[in-house]
């Protein structure tokens, strides 16, 4: 037993450093990680590696999604409106509301039900935040005005479509008679906001009883872990209960943004990024059924949501108005850092195949969408910041 999962785990992180050395070869052609380790992990699961094998530790490989999730809900504070709320509340608004306008039009082509189409819109309305804010700080435009906008939009952006996320959970448990693992039931469903919402005011007592909270990583990985297991068992999503797991350890921990324990914070957390979200992104791919890319409605889907991804994304350019662009914000910066759907779009993608709410079909088709967009998103932002630059 101890062998077969020594193995096991040895050919998830060969592959994970295969994809990652890869990468940086191919940096220039903006093919990201997270592309290259999806097809090593198609290659895995379809040869020598199934699925099958790994199921078992694929909750230990969420740890990595769970922890940025935890990130972006530390995030989640005024500061990200910046100098420009109109325009990012606008541009997030855009972002939400857009892609319902697929709605109808997808549910008519494709014959879905209510919640697959709540998903589908829930994919086109996120964001790749993780890939962005890393093309961002290698390209030294993080602290530019179109940065710091983008920046702004592309975390609140994830919001509404976690959402959507969970309605669609909610959705596929309501049609099954709750046996859904991912829905809870009657006063459950209730529960998760009601913790949220009581943790509010419990935060501030505690911080008034006992002053700021200062956990080590473990009390750290307590609260995250925590927080998503509430998430899960209340049908809300464990994305959703880190996300809030983040905000309350906010509360309860607050600290300076350049203090030493921020420091300290950011790098254990991007520690378990670092080493459990390759091996997330690799288990995506080993889901990856061959014989779905054999089938040309798989493709036809994916086409047409990779032409929804963009053109959604292309009219939240009218959230910037000329009074943005004249302090500086630029238009396009912003539109194509919004194109990658990234890491939202593959957990979204996989939570809803998980929960039997999209097919395998049509969860290739939502892989192959979210590795376009990826790909051809930070193609364009690289090339756009080199000229802006170049200028």
């Amino acid at each position: 037993m101890g062998s077969s999962l020594l193995t096991t785990l040895l050919l998830l992180l060969v592959g994970a450093l295969l994809a990652r050395l890869t990468a940086t070869r191919l940096a220039r052609w903006a093919v990201p990680a997270i592309v290259l380790e999806l097809g090593v992990g198609f290659a895995l699961g379809n040869t020598v590696l199934p699925f099958e094998q790994i199921r078992s530790l694929s909750g230990l490989l969420e740890l990595g999604v769970l922890t940025l999730f935890f990130q972006v809900g530390l995030e989640v504070r005024g500061g990200l409106l910046g100098s420009r709320p109109a325009a990012v509340l606008r541009t997030v608004l855009l972002s939400a509301l857009t892609p319902l306008l697929a709605w109808w039009p997808l549910q008519q082509a494709f014959g879905l039900s209510t919640a697959t189409t709540l998903l589908f819109v829930a994919v086109l309305s996120a964001t790749g935040t993780g890939v962005t804010l890393r093309a961002l700080g290698q390209l030294g435009a993080l602290k530019t005005p179109s940065g710091r906008l983008l920046v702004g939009v592309s975390v609140l952006d994830d919001l509404p479509a976690i959402a959507l996320l969970t309605g669609s959970m909610l959705l596929a448990g309501a049609s099954q008679g709750g046996s859904s693992g991912l829905a809870g039931s009657g006063w459950l469903v209730l529960l998760g906001p009601v913790l949220a919402l009581l943790s509010v005011p419990l935060s501030s007592w505690w911080l008034r009883r006992h002053g700021p909270w200062q956990p080590g990583p473990l009390g750290m990985l307590l609260l995250l872990i925590g927080c998503s297991w509430i998430g899960e068992v209340t049908g809300v999503t464990s994305l959703l209960g880190a996300l809030w797991g983040g905000v309350l350890f906010n509360r309860l921990a607050p600290m300076g943004e350049g203090s030493t324990e921020a420091r300290e914070l950011r790098g254990n957390l991007a520690l378990l990024s670092e080493v459990f979200l390759p091996l997330y992104f690799l288990g995506v791919g080993m889901r990856i059924q061959a014989g779905t890319l054999l089938q040309p409605s798989a493709w036809w889907l994916a086409l047409v949501l990779l032409l929804l991804a963009i053109g959604c994304k292309l009219i939240c350019g009218l959230g910037i108005s000329g009074r943005d662009q004249a302090a500086g914000v630029d238009r396009w910066v912003v539109v194509f850092g919004l194109i990658p759907r990234g890491l939202p779009g593959l957990v979204f993608a996989s939570t809803a195949l998980a929960s039997g709410v999209i097919t395998a079909a049509q969860f290739s088709a939502l892989v192959l969408m979210v590795s376009g967009t990826t790909v051809l998103g930070l193609l364009l932002l690289g090339r756009r910041l080199s000229n802006l630059q170049a200028g």
